[in-house]
């Protein structure tokens, strides 16, 4: 079962990704973007860590639905409001359930990944983090460690894409070469999400 403190591990291991890998993030977002996907991301998630500890809330749902209203209110561009929807709604759908299963975490997590779909109207092979977040979440099935690999295989996938959504769709053709940001640091989550599955003895 898994626990509000589980929850508050993966959100401190996304910060840490986050952190490690900004300037990636940044460098990628330079190419087809605004050139501050790492900065926004880093300063969110730093105030996610520091909200949750303040806060410390009681309940997976209550953790990341905090997390989820500090990002939107901390993050600039896009990627506040749709990481912000996705983790809200992630939290949303886990109720107020003291601990929740893997399989719970799945559900909710795909509701999340489909709320996050309807807010940028993207879907499959747009060249969004939805390219990271559908396969992950679909290999979550399988074990934390599997969802890592496919989201960042879906990441990877991007770079030949057209993008068709968001900032880098107002490239056309020139947006083809490069990996998403976005569904880069949307494989961070999942990286994090198995990383703190590990830290309780889960294996991958």
């Amino acid at each position: 079962m898994l626990d509000a403190d589980f929850f508050r591990r993966w959100m401190a291991a996304a910060a840490a990704a986050v952190d490690r890998e900004a300037a990636r993030l940044t460098e990628l977002d330079s190419a087809i973007g605004d050139a501050d996907h790492g900065s926004n991301l880093q300063r969110g998630f730093a105030a996610v860590t520091a909200v949750l500890e303040k806060e410390e809330p009681q309940t997976p749902g209550a953790v990341l639905m905090l997390a989820g209203r500090q990002l939107i209110s901390t993050v600039g561009g896009a990627s506040g409001p749709l990481y912000g929807t996705l983790l809200r709604r992630t939290g949303k759908a886990l109720g107020d359930a003291p601990t929740v299963t893997d399989h719970q975490l799945g559900e909710a997590f795909g509701a999340g990944v489909t709320a996050v779909g309807q807010l940028g109207g993207a879907q499959a092979g747009d060249k969004t983090m939805l390219d990271a977040l559908l396969p992950g979440v679909e290999a979550l099935g399988t074990s934390y460690g599997a969802a890592r690999d496919a989201a960042e295989a879906g990441a990877a996938a991007t770079v030949p894409m057209l993008a068709r959504k968001g900032r880098a769709s107002y490239l056309g053709e020139r947006s083809i070469g490069h990996q998403d940001p976005g569904a880069t640091s949307s494989a961070l989550l999942f990286a994090a999400l198995a990383e703190a599955h590990d830290l309780r003895g889960g294996g991958s």
